[in-house]
């Protein structure tokens, strides 16, 4: 007389589908992470509390050696204007980011929103979050 199951539990644990899974967020990840800030450089920002909503359209940088960029080709700053009328022109609502290291004259900022104020583009200062 047979009187044990014919229906035994396997103790094993099949991890291929969490091996799927771990591989389709790695892929996720590395094709998102690209495209966070294409074209930043790596700037030390002043600190300041609150966010903005609007998305830029072209981002000035001026490093502490008041090197001006525009995403990341250099320009010098008697061309700068210019140089953001060509980029700007034919966009709707133009903005522009602005990043200014620590250290740099607050009058070379004011000369880039001087710049946006004559030819009507929004200004945003970029800051470093508290």
């Amino acid at each position: 007389m047979n009187l044990r199951g014919r229906n035994k539990v396997s103790p094993e644990f099949s991890m291929s589908s969490m091996t799927d899974i771990v591989f389709l967020l790695l892929i996720f990840f590395m094709l998102t992470s690209s495209n966070v800030t294409p074209e930043a450089l790596d700037l030390i920002l002043p600190k300041a509390k609150g966010k903005t909503t609007n998305t830029p359209t072209v981002s000035v940088n001026i490093t502490k050696n008041l090197d001006y960029y525009i995403g990341k080709d250099r320009i010098q700053n008697r061309n700068l204007e210019g140089a953001l009328r060509k980029r700007l022109s034919g966009v709707d609502d133009p903005t522009i980011i602005l990043r200014a290291e620590v250290g740099v004259p607050v009058e070379k900022a004011v000369t880039v929103m001087d710049i946006a104020n004559r030819n009507r583009f929004k200004v945003i200062l970029a800051v470093k979050p508290d």
